[in-house]
């Protein structure tokens, strides 16, 4: 079975590993995790080694390791030294991602050996922009935050990193007529209070971002058979 969740922050692995295991998911299934498994929460480096170890996991490529690979100059040596010399381009790259809470995944990566650092950051270089499936006869597109600048005739070829990662729909946004896009990125609180700590769908499209980064817990979708599980 495909199991689909995104957008942890840092959310407690061990609690969020508790969570996996209660929806029945085993090494025979596989699980999609959308994008964002770092910052905010003090987690998220325990993700990526999590899933270095996870051959029925895939990590797709979220903001916020696009952020962590566009400062990838850090990792040559993380120290407070180095990062006070940022001047330019790599100054504003790096102020960007602390402005997004990035500064909880420098601080772990800096206790790390570098063959570690390279390890994870070759992984999130192959990290996917997007996955297509097929279960029970229905496709899915999943992706980290929908589609921006979406065309129903544009090849997703066409479509730019920043289009997969920084997008933010509106609840009248449509997607693919037959094909049901899945992603994060947007906390669903955000499409109205009703939404909280619960997905979004609509005809095109559903939003699993269960709002992880906003202190609440996140949630898991099943596609196999449309389950949605919540924590207790």
């Amino acid at each position: 079975m495909i199991y689909v969740c995104s957008d942890l922050h840092g959310y407690p692995i061990e609690k969020f590993k508790d969570f996996l295991k209660s929806t029945g998911f085993s090494k025979d299934d596989f699980l999609y995790i959308l994008g964002d498994v770092i910052d905010r929460g003090p987690d998220g480096v325990k993700y990526l080694k999590w899933l270095l170890s996870m051959p029925n996991a895939q990590l797709l490529l979220g903001n916020h390791e696009a952020m962590m690979l566009a400062c990838r100059f850090l990792f040559e040596e993380i120290t407070e030294d180095s990062i006070n010399s940022l001047t330019g381009t790599k100054l504003n790259t790096y102020s960007v991602w602390v402005a997004n809470s990035g500064g909880v995944t420098v601080n772990a990566l800096s206790g790390m050996r570098d063959k570690e650092i390279q390890y994870i950051l070759e992984y999130l270089e192959d990290a996917p922009l997007f996955e297509t499936v097929s279960v029970n006869g229905r496709d899915f597109l999943l992706t980290h935050s929908g589609l921006k600048n979406f065309r129903e005739d544009k090849k997703l070829s066409e479509y730019t990193a920043d289009d997969f990662v920084w997008n933010r729909p509106d609840i009248n946004t449509r997607y693919f007529d037959g094909i049901t896009c899945i992603f994060g990125h947007t906390p669903t609180v955000f499409f109205g209070d009703e939404h909280r700590g619960k997905a979004v769908k609509t005809d095109t499209w559903i939003d699993v971002d269960a709002g992880a980064a906003l202190g609440l817990d996140p949630m898991i979708l099943r596609l196999d058979d449309m389950k949605e599980f919540y924590m207790e």
